[in-house]
C-alpha cells in the first residue's frame, strides 16, 4: 500500500521492500499488507545465504515491474502498497456473495485457510458492491462498518506495527487476497501500506473486526487491483513504532568537510568500518539506512521497519545509492548527500531535490 509519508518505501525501494517482505514472510506473502515477520536474528550463514538468494529473486521480479516509483511494495497487498495480484482462480470462478467474516467458522483456522486457497477464495459480503447506509464515512472518503466490537481501548498510531487478519475483494466479488492464504496473521507498519489502511486501522481497537470500503484514491490509484476495494480486517494486536531517527542539520547542502565527487555526490564518514572489501554491483548487501528529503521529511528507516534492508546493489533505486555504497566497507557508517540527478528526478510522485541518506553497511552477503 502506498504509505502516508509517500516515501521511499512506497516510491522507490520496490525491490528492497519485496526482498524484505519475501524474507520476512518466507515468500508466502507476495501481496501482503506490510512487512510481516522479521527473519530470525541468529539464523546463521545458511539463512543469510537463503536471504540473499531471495533478495536477488525479489529484486529481479521487482525490476521487471515498471518504474520503481510507480510500483509499490509488493504488488497487491495492503502493506505492500499494492495488495497482490488477484487470485488466478477467482476470475474464472467468482464467489457467490456471502457474509465475509460471518460466512465461515472463524474458530477453524485450517478450514479458513483451505477455503482461502481454493477456487474463488473466500466469499464476498452481500454489500461488496457499495457501502450500506449505516456505514460511517471519514472526510477522506473512507467508509467503514464495525462487524464486531473490540476488547481494547487504545488505537494504533500512524507508524505503529499492527498484527491482523484480512480479506480483500474487488467490488465484483473477486477475492484477490487474504492473510489466510499465507497461513498466518500479518504484521506491518501502518506507514507502509495504502493510505486507506493507514487511516482505517487507526480507527480500530484490538479484537475489533471492521469492514472497509476504500475508494481508489486511497488504494492503488489506477494500479491493479483497480477501483474501490473492500476489506474485512481483524486487528489482533499492535506495538508502538520505534522513535524516528533525528534528521541531520545539513539537509539542504553538504557541509564544508564533506568530500565531493565529480558526479555531485557528497559524503562524510560517520564511523570507520572494520572490513577491507567493498561491494560491487553484483553483490547483495545488507545495511541499515535512514533517509530524508531536504525539508526534513523522513523517507525511510530500516530500524523503524525492524530489520536491515537486503537487496542486490545493482538494482538499487537510484544511482546515488549504487555509487555511494560501492565506496564503503563492512562496519562503516557514511552519510551521503545525493543530488537530484542521482536520486529520483522526474519520477512521478517521488520526492524531488537533494536527498540525504545514512548507510551502515552490515554485510556483503554475496
Amino acid at each position: 500500500m502506498n504509505t502516508t509519508p509517500r516515501g521511499l518505501f512506497a516510491l522507490s525501494i520496490t525491490f528492497i521492500t519485496a526482498a524484505a517482505l519475501a524474507t520476512a514472510c518466507g515468500k508466502k506473502n507476495e501481496s501482503k499488507p506490510a512487512e510481516a515477520k522479521k527473519p530470525a536474528a541468529a539464523a546463521g550463514e545458511n539463512a543469510i545465504a537463503k536471504q540473499a538468494a531471495e533478495a536477488k529473486k525479489a529484486g529481479a521480479e521487482a525490476g521487471k515491474a515498471a518504474d520503481p516509483a510507480a510500483a509499490t511494495p509488493p504488488a497487491a497487498n495492503p502493506t505492500a502498497a499494492n495488495p497482490t495480484a488477484a487470485n488466478p482462480a477467482a476470475a474464472a470462478a467468482k464467489p457467490a456473495a456471502g457474509k465475509g467474516f460471518d460466512s465461515v467458522d472463524w474458530n477453524d483456522d485450517k478450514a479458513i485457510m483451505a477455503r482461502a486457497k481454493g477456487p474463488g477464495g473466500l466469499p464476498a459480503p452481500a454489500d461488496v458492491a457499495a457501502p450500506p447506509a449505516d456505514a460511517t464515512k471519514t472526510p477522506s472518503g473512507l467508509m467503514s462498518k464495525v462487524l464486531k466490537k473490540g476488547t481494547g481501548d487504545k488505537h494504533p498510531g500512524p507508524r505503529d506495527v499492527v498484527k491482523c487478519h484480512y480479506i480483500g475483494w474487488q467490488t465484483d466479488g473477486t477475492n484477490f487476497d487474504a492473510s489466510y492464504k499465507h497461513g498466518n496473521p500479518l504484521e506491518f507498519g501502518l506507514n507502509q501500506v495504502i493510505s486507506g489502511w493507514t487511516e482505517g486501522l487507526q480507527l480500530m481497537v484490538v479484537g475489533e473486526k471492521r469492514r472497509f470500503w476504500i475508494p481508489e484514491k486511497l488504494a492503488y490509484q489506477g494500479r491493479d487491483p483497480k477501483g474501490m476495494l473492500v476489506f474485512d480486517v481483524e486487528l489482533l494486536g499492535f506495538k508502538p513504532a520505534p522513535k524516528p531517527p533525528e534528521a541531520p542539520k545539513n539537509l539542504t547542502a553538504p557541509p564544508k568537510d564533506a568530500t565531493r565527487e565529480k558526479s555531485g555526490l557528497a559524503w562524510k564518514i560517520l564511523k570507520k568500518g572494520t572490513g577491507t572489501k567493498k561491494p560491487t554491483l553484483q553483490n547483495v548487501v545488507k545495511l541499515d539506512l535512514d533517509g530524508w528529503t531536504s525539508t526534513g521529511q523522513l523517507l525511510d528507516s530500516s530500524k523503524m521497519r525492524g530489520q536491515p534492508a537486503v537487496f542486490p546493489l545493482g538494482q538499487a533505486p537510484m544511482q546515488g545509492w549504487k555509487d555511494g555504497i560501492q565506496m564503503m566497507v563492512e562496519g562503516e557508517k557514511r552519510r551521503f548527500w545525493i543530488p537530484e540527478e542521482l536520486a529520483l528526478k522526474g519520477r512521478p510522485g517521488a520526492p524531488q531535490g537533494m536527498l540525504v541518506f545514512d548507510f551502515e553497511l552490515k554485510q556483503i552477503v554475496q
